[in-house]
C-alpha cells in the first residue's frame, strides 16, 4: 500500500502543476503586456468574455489593459460560469470597475444553455452591432463557450435548443459534430459574432479546450470562420439517429437554411474576417509539458504519448492499462519508475441511467483491465478535467490501480455493471478514489497519467 500512497502523491503532483500551467489570468495578461499593440488604439475598447475561463482570463485582461491604458472607459459583457459570478462582479468593483458602469457579467449555463447566457449573448450582439472602425472587440475566449452564450435565431426556442444539445450529448457526438449544430442554431457562433462586429477591429485570445486547437470549433467560433454548413448540422443529427426526434422548430430552421432561405453562416475569404486577429494563449500541451516535468523532477523516466488523445473513455482506459502493463513486462516504451502523459478529451456513448464523466470512466475501463493482470500492483491510472469538473459531478476525475477491483469487491461493488450504467461516480466515490479539486478557473481538455512504480 505504500507504493500506491506514493504513486498518488506523485500523480496529485502532476495534476497540480497542469493546472498551475495554464491559469489563465497569468496567460491573459502576460500576452497583453507582450503585444500591446493588440488593444493600443485611438477608439473604444469593449470586453466580450465567454467561457469557464471567462472569470480569470477577465481580471488578466484588465491587469494588462491598465499598464497600457486607461479603463474608465471600459465596456463589455461577461458570460461566466453561474459559481464565478459573484466572485468576478466584487472583484471588479474592488478595482474601480463596478458592472453598474461598464463590464456587465452574466451566468451562463453549462452544458446546458440557460436564459441568463442568453441575455448575455444578447448584450453581446448589442455591444458588438454599435461599434465602429476605430474601435476594437477584444474576445477572451475559453472552453464551454458554446452552452455559456447562446442566442437562438426566433424561430428556435432556448428549450428547443436545450433539448438538442442534451440529445446529441446523450448519443456521444463528439464536440466537432455537436457544434456544427450549434452554429447553424445561433446568431453569434461561427463566425457570426465577427460578422456583427465589424468593420471594426477584433482581437481574439483563446484558451483552447479542443484537439488541435481548431478556432472554428473551439467556443464554437464565434469570430472564425466556418467551414460546416446548414447540411453538415443535418447530415450529423441525422448520423446518430436524432433528426426524427429533435424539436420540429429546430429540423425546420436548419432546412430552411440548407434550402438558402437563412443566410448561412460566414464561410473563409469573407470581409468581417479582415480584421480579426486569433491568439491562442494556452492549451493542453503545456499543461501536459508540466506534469511531465514534474514527474521527471520526481524521479520518472517520462514520454509524452499524445496531446490528442480521443475516443471511448472505457476504451482509452483500457490502452492506457495495456501500456502500463507493457512497462512492468517488456520494459517498454520505458522502465518504471516511468510516466506516461497524454491530454485530450475521450467521450462517453451513454446507454445508462448512472451518474459519472469521462474522466471516471477512463478510470473505470482501466480498473477492468489492471484486474485481469497481476502485474498491476505497482500501476495507476489517473484521468481528470483540467476544468475540475467532470460530467455532472463534482469531481474532476478519478484514479485506479491494482487494488481498485479487489476493494470494491469487498464493498460489494461491481465494476462491470458500474461501466454498463455509466455509473462511475458512486463507483469510485465508495472507494474514495474521486479526484476532488473543484472548479479550477481553467480549461484545456483532460490530462491523463500511467505511472508505474518499483516495489523498492
Amino acid at each position: 500500500m505504500t507504493l500506491e500512497l506514493d504513486l498518488r502523491a506523485d500523480a496529485m503532483a502532476c495534476l497540480k502543476a497542469a493546472i498551475a500551467a495554464v491559469e489563465p489570468e497569468s496567460l491573459t495578461m502576460d500576452f497583453l503586456r507582450q503585444h500591446p499593440e493588440c488593444i493600443v488604439n485611438p477608439g473604444r475598447l469593449v470586453i466580450v468574455a465567454i467561457g469557464k475561463a471567462a472569470a480569470t482570463m477577465t481580471r488578466g485582461a484588465v491587469h494588462g489593459i491598465r499598464d497600457l491604458r486607461s479603463t474608465h472607459d471600459l465596456t463589455g459583457a461577461l458570460i461566466a460560469p453561474t459559481d464565478d459570478v459573484d466572485s468576478l462582479e466584487q472583484w471588479l468593483s474592488a478595482k474601480g470597475l463596478p458592472t453598474s458602469q461598464g463590464l456587465e457579467v452574466f451566468g451562463g449555463g453549462h452544458p446546458m444553455p440557460n436564459l441568463e447566457g442568453v441575455r448575455g449573448a444578447r448584450a453581446i450582439h448589442t455591444l458588438a452591432g454599435e461599434l465602429e472602425v476605430s474601435d476594437t472587440l477584444l474576445c477572451l475566449i475559453s472552453g464551454g463557450g458554446s452552452a455559456l452564450m447562446t442566442l437562438p435565431p426566433d424561430a428556435v426556442t432556448l428549450t428547443e435548443m436545450q433539448s438538442t444539445t442534451q440529445t446529441l450529448l446523450q448519443a456521444g457526438a463528439n464536440i466537432h459534430q455537436l457544434n456544427s449544430v450549434r452554429k447553424h442554431l445561433d446568431l453569434l457562433k461561427g463566425g457570426r459574432l465577427a460578422q456583427v462586429a465589424s468593420p471594426a477591429r477584433v482581437v481574439a485570445l483563446v484558451l483552447s479546450d479542443v484537439v488541435g486547437d481548431p478556432l472554428d470549433v473551439i467556443a464554437s467560433g464565434p469570430v472564425t470562420a466556418d467551414r460546416t454548413t446548414y447540411r453538415d448540422a443535418i447530415d450529423t443529427l441525422r448520423q446518430f439517429a436524432v433528426w426524427d426526434i429533435i424539436p420540429a422548430a429546430v429540423r425546420d430552421h436548419l432546412e430552411r437554411g440548407n434550402d438558402g432561405n437563412t443566410p448561412e453562416s460566414p464561410k473563409p475569404g469573407a470581409a468581417c474576417f479582415d480584421r480579426v486577429e486569433t491568439h491562442v494563449i494556452g492549451s493542453n500541451r503545456l499543461a501536459a509539458d508540466a506534469a511531465r516535468a514534474t514527474a521527471e523532477r520526481r524521479g520518472y523516466a517520462t514520454q509524452l504519448l499524445t496531446t490528442c488523445l480521443t475516443g471511448e473513455a472505457r476504451e482509452v482506459g483500457h490502452m492506457l492499462a495495456s501500456i502500463g502493463q507493457q512497462i512492468v513486462t517488456r520494459e517498454e516504451p520505458l522502465s518504471a519508475p516511468a510516466c506516461i502523459v497524454a491530454a485530450g478529451e475521450t467521450t462517453v456513448s451513454v446507454r445508462g441511467g448512472g451518474v459519472g464523466g469521462r474522466n471516471q470512466e477512463v478510470a473505470l475501463g482501466a480498473a477492468l483491465a489492471l484486474d485481469e493482470n497481476p502485474v498491476s500492483e505497482s500501476i495507476l491510472i489517473t484521468s481528470m478535467g483540467t476544468d475540475g469538473i467532470d460530467g455532472p459531478t463534482d469531481a474532476a476525475g478519478a484514479w485506479s490501480t491494482g487494488t481498485t477491483l479487489p476493494r470494491a469487491r469487498q464493498l460489494g461493488l461491481d465494476a462491470a455493471r458500474a461501466l454498463a450504467d455509466n455509473d462511475a461516480y458512486p463507483f469510485f466515490r465508495a472507494l474514495d478514489d474521486l479526484i476532488i479539486t473543484g472548479a479550477t478557473g481553467t480549461n484545456v481538455m483532460d490530462i491523463a497519467l500511467v505511472l508505474v512504480g518499483t516495489k523498492t
